[in-house]
């Protein structure tokens, strides 16, 4: 006795439907769907200036900030005698309406600690144009 596969009729001929045909034609839609599909731009629109814009012409204000390698605070190349005296001088800088930027340069030496306070009472008092000046010295 033999698997049957499908069913047949006593003269040897098969009933099943052919599906091949339909697959085609459904492959023919989904191909002219994708291509009717409008294309969807992925783009952010932008309110762009428009006219002349005029340089910046003056150059800020820079300040610097040097922590030396046993923790000896600088502003401006003289020595800050302690936090109070550094958080006027912050406080100054981050009263003015157009403010200067700060370079704070540490030492490769020098422990974290000191850095981070300085840049902790930078935030604190308002200092928004602060950097990080003179990396090349941990690149080794």
């Amino acid at each position: 006795m033999a698997m049957q596969v499908g069913e047949q009729s006593d003269d040897g001929v098969m009933i099943d439907i052919n599906t091949t045909p339909l697959i085609d034609v459904m492959l023919v839609l989904i191909i002219m769907l994708i291509i009717t599909i409008p294309i969807q731009t992925h783009a952010v629109k932008m309110n762009m200036p428009v006219g002349p814009s005029s340089p910046v012409t003056k150059q800020p204000t820079v300040h610097r900030i040097d922590v030396d390698f046993d923790g000896t605070i600088g502003w401006d190349g003289v020595v800050v005698a302690d936090r109070a005296e550094l958080e006027a001088k912050l406080a100054q800088v981050a009263a003015q309406p157009d403010q200067p930027e700060v370079h704070l340069r540490p030492n490769k030496l020098v422990e974290y600690k000191v850095v981070a306070m300085v840049m902790a009472s930078a935030q604190r008092l308002g200092v928004t144009k602060i950097g990080l000046v003179g990396n090349e010295q941990f690149m080794q």
